[in-house]
């Protein structure tokens, strides 16, 4: 079982940046690997479906949602276990829970981070 933690939410005024990160582990040994995986961060706000904010493959090709090109990064540090997710231009309506996701037999989910752009 893959155990995916996120962290690097909170609250930004529009037009600011935040990192959101998500270190994996395999919960009984520690010894999950995302090397070998596409990666994906996902959004969802409440009342509306979540959706696809961005996905590294495992061999970095990158794909990122519309309303996200040119302002997010996605990018994986295998070595560390870590997906990271830079957040520029913040507009109120990135505002959200982020979850990090992997697919490795069955879908994984983190906890999730809030992040909410406001003035």
């Amino acid at each position: 079982q893959v155990q995916l933690v996120e962290s690097g939410g909170g609250l930004v005024q529009p037009g600011g940046s935040l990192r959101l990160s998500c270190v994996a582990s395999e919960r009984s040994s520690l010894s999950f690997s995302i090397s070998g995986y596409a990666m994906r961060w996902y959004r969802q706000v409440p009342g509306k479906q979540r959706e696809l904010v961005a996905g590294i493959s495992a061999v970095g090709r990158t794909n990122y949602a519309d309303s996200v090109k040119d302002r997010f990064t996605i990018a994986r540090d295998n070595a560390k276990n870590t997906v990271y997710l830079q957040m520029n231009s913040l507009k109120p309506e990135d505002t959200a829970v982020y979850y990090c996701n992997v697919l490795y037999g069955l879908d994984y989910w983190g906890q999730g981070t809030q992040v909410t752009v406001s003035s």
